[in-house]
């Protein structure tokens, strides 16, 4: 599942992507977006690889599978991402995330029913909102 959903992403092929998952299929998003169907999947991800990726590369440094069952798994990924749009005169800097990915065994193979990809933020352990409703990494060892 990661690797395919890699090769879709750097072929940014939106209905390759939105066609590892089921049709009522869950995705969170790094931040906390929620879509719920194959559908907003892949208008998501049509619209983030033409404006937010265009000239991306996502790669795979880590991935290990979980069964549950023998026609259920949890994949956990780790994803290397470069080359996101800059934005506000800012150039993005290259980024980690963790990638968890349910998926089934159907007819047709296997298919991702709920993902959640999360960031990487290197030496903190959890997010404060400060009171101007902006989010930081923090780290309570370093009080």
């Amino acid at each position: 599942m990661p690797k395919q959903f890699v090769v879709a992403w750097n072929n940014r092929n939106a209905t390759d992507l939105a066609n590892l998952f089921d049709e009522n299929a869950e995705f969170v998003n790094v931040v906390g977006l929620w879509w719920h169907n194959k559908a907003d999947i892949f208008k998501a991800h049509d619209y983030g690889l033409k404006n937010l990726f265009s000239n991306s590369e996502l790669s795979i440094r880590k991935v290990k599978t979980k069964f549950l069952s023998d026609d259920i798994a949890v994949v956990h990924a780790r994803l290397h991402l470069e080359g996101q749009t800059e934005i506000k005169s800012q150039t993005p800097q290259a980024r980690n995330t963790i990638f968890t990915f349910v998926v089934q065994k159907k007819k047709q193979g296997w298919i991702c029913v709920s993902a959640h990809n999360t960031d990487i933020v290197p030496g903190k352990e959890t997010n404060i909102v400060k009171q101007d409703n902006s989010i930081e990494a923090v780290d309570y060892r370093k009080r």
